[in-house]
C-alpha cells in the first residue's frame, strides 16, 4: 500500500509538471501572437523615437509616447521619478512576484545617419540612435503590454512594472532610480540591448566613473604680457600628461579616456578657463576607486604646478553588471525557442552593402539567424544596468538588430536600426522577455533561487553605495 501511494504521488507530480509546462507553452503562444498582431504599431513607435533622436535627459517626446501607449493599455503611470523629468514607472497588476522591465530611449550626440549604406547625415552634427535605444524602449514596452495581457487573461497573480530609464549614455539615469529606492520591492528585473548578434549569456561589464575637470586661470595678452597670465589650458595639458604617464602603472584591463571640451578661444589670449572630460573603467570597483583617487591627485598637481584653480564635477558612475544565472538561463531558453533574425532578399542586399563597410568584422553575416552559445562574457563597455543588478536579480539578452559585425555607436548601427533589420531584432527581444516573464510568474521557485544567488554573488560584506555620490541628476550634461 505504501509503495502504491508513493507511485501515485510520483505520478501525480509528473502530471502536474506536464500540465504546468503545457499551460506555460499555451500562454507563451498567446503572448507571441499578441505581439505579432501589433508588430506594425510597435515599428511605428520605434521609428518615431529613432527620428526624434533625443539625447540624455531631453527625451520628452520619446518618454511621452511610451507613457501614453502604456496608459492607454491600463498601466498606472508615475512620471518624473527620482527627480528626472523624463524618467517614469508604469505598473499593472497586483501582488508578487513583481517583475521589472527596463526601457531606454536616449540617443547619442553627433551621429545623425539616414537609412543608407553609406555615411549620410540627416542633420549635420545632429544626434542619432547609434546604440539602438529606440528599439530597446519600444521592445520593452511591447513585452510589458504582452505580459499585462497574459496576467489579465489568465488571472495570474503578480505585477509587471516598466521602468522608463533615460540617459543611459553617460547620464546614469538608472543609478538615480536605484538610489531613490524604486527597485526595493522588485523580485526580478529583465532587460535587453540592441546588438549585432543574438545572445543571452551571463556576464559582466566594466565599472565606470566620469567627471569634468575645470581649471580657472588668468587671462592676459599672450605676446604683450604673458607673465601676467596663468593658463588653464596648461593645467589641462599637465593633467593629461600625468594621466598618460599613469597608464604604465595601472592593471592591464583598466581604461582611461578623455576629451578636451574647452581649451580657449584664441591663441593670443591666455585661456582663463579650460575643461577636460574623463572616463575611468575597470571590472572591479575597488581598483577603479584606486585609479580614480590617483587621477584626482594628478588634477590637483596640475592646478598647483600651473598656479590655477581646480573644480571637478562627477557626471556619472556605474557598477559592473552582476550575473545571475538562475534568471539568465530562463532568458537563454526563451531566446533559443524564439530563434534569430531571418533576412528578406532586400534586407540581405542592404546587409551585404553595410557589411562591406565594416572594418575587420569578427562574425559572419549569416549569424543573424543563430543564437550564440551560452557562456560567461566580459563586456568592455559600461551600463547603469549594473547598479540595478546588484540590488535585484537581473537577466538580459542581445538581439541582432544590426548587421553582424557592426559596432555600437557607429553610423552603420543607426542605419540598420532605422529599418526592418532593426525592427525584426526588436520583436525577437520583446517575445523573449515576455516569455521569460511568463516562466517566472508560473514558477515561484525561480524568484527564491535567484535571490539566493544574488546574495551569494554580492558577498557577505556588500554595502551598496552610489558611485556618483549624492549629486543631483545632471539634467544639462548634454548641453
Amino acid at each position: 500500500m505504501q509503495k502504491f501511494k508513493r507511485l501515485l504521488a510520483y505520478g501525480l507530480s509528473i502530471i502536474f509538471l506536464i500540465s504546468q509546462f503545457s499551460f506555460g507553452q499555451t500562454s507563451k503562444k498567446a503572448v507571441n501572437k499578441s505581439l505579432e498582431k501589433r508588430t506594425k504599431e510597435y515599428e511605428q513607435i520605434a521609428t518615431s523615437i529613432w527620428e526624434w533622436a533625443e539625447v540624455g535627459y531631453q527625451e520628452e517626446k520619446s518618454a511621452g509616447l511610451l507613457k501614453q501607449t502604456l496608459s492607454d493599455e491600463g498601466f498606472s503611470i508615475e512620471s518624473g521619478v527620482a527627480e528626472i523629468p523624463t524618467a517614469f514607472v508604469a505598473e499593472y497588476g497586483s501582488g508578487k512576484p513583481i517583475i521589472g522591465i527596463l526601457a531606454e530611449y536616449d540617443a547619442l550626440p553627433g551621429i545623425s545617419q539616414a537609412v543608407a549604406t553609406e555615411r549620410k547625415s540627416i542633420v549635420e552634427g545632429g544626434a542619432g540612435h547609434a546604440c539602438g535605444h529606440h528599439l530597446f524602449g519600444t521592445a520593452s514596452m511591447a513585452a510589458a503590454i504582452a505580459v499585462k495581457d497574459y496576467l489579465k487573461t489568465t488571472g495570474q497573480k503578480g505585477t509587471v512594472r516598466l521602468y522608463g530609464t533615460p540617459a543611459e549614455e553617460g547620464g546614469s539615469g538608472k543609478v538615480y532610480m536605484v538610489r531613490a529606492g524604486l527597485f526595493d520591492d522588485v523580485d526580478i528585473v529583465l532587460h535587453w540591448h540592441a546588438s549585432d548578434r543574438n545572445a543571452a549569456n551571463p556576464g559582466t561589464t566594466m565599472a565606470n566613473r566620469s567627471a569634468k575637470f575645470r581649471f580657472y586661470g588668468y587671462s592676459a595678452h599672450a605676446a604683450g604680457a604673458p607673465e601676467k597670465g596663468r593658463s588653464s589650458l596648461d593645467a589641462v595639458e599637465a593633467m593629461n600628461h600625468m594621466a598618460n604617464l599613469m597608464r604604465e602603472h595601472i592593471p592591464d584591463g583598466s581604461r582611461i579616456h578623455y576629451v578636451i571640451t574647452r581649451g580657449g578661444n584664441a591663441p593670443n589670449v591666455v585661456p582663463d578657463y579650460a575643461e577636460v572630460f574623463y572616463y575611468v573603467r575597470d571590472f572591479n570597483v575597488d581598483i577603479l576607486e584606486n585609479i580614480w583617487s590617483r587621477l584626482i591627485k594628478a588634477a590637483e598637481g596640475a592646478a598647483l604646478g600651473t598656479d590655477t584653480r581646480l573644480e571637478y564635477e562627477i557626471i556619472h558612475g556605474n557598477r559592473p553588471v552582476l550575473a545571475n544565472e538562475v534568471t539568465q538561463k530562463i532568458m537563454y531558453n526563451n531566446l533559443t525557442a524564439i530563434g534569430g533574425v531571418s533576412y528578406s532578399r532586400q534586407e540581405k542586399d542592404f546587409a551585404k552593402q553595410i557589411y562591406s563597410t565594416l572594418r575587420n568584422p569578427n562574425i559572419e553575416l549569416e549569424s543573424s539567424a543563430t543564437i550564440q552559445p551560452y557562456k560567461f562574457s566580459r563586456g568592455k563597455g559600461s551600463t547603469d544596468v549594473g547598479d540595478v543588478s546588484w540590488m535585484v536579480p537581473t537577466a538580459g539578452l542581445r538581439t541582432a538588430t544590426w548587421v553582424p559585425g557592426t559596432s555600437a555607436h557607429t553610423w552603420q548601427a543607426v542605419a540598420a536600426g532605422g529599418m526592418s533589420i532593426g525592427m525584426k531584432g526588436m520583436m525577437v527581444a520583446a517575445k523573449t522577455i515576455a516569455g521569460a516573464a511568463v516562466d517566472i510568474y508560473e514558477n515561484p521557485k525561480i524568484v527564491k533561487d535567484a535571490k539566493i544567488e544574488l546574495i551569494e554573488r554580492r558577498g557577505p560584506n556588500f554595502n551598496y553605495y552610489s558611485m556618483l555620490g549624492e549629486r543631483n541628476p545632471p539634467l544639462d550634461y548634454r548641453n
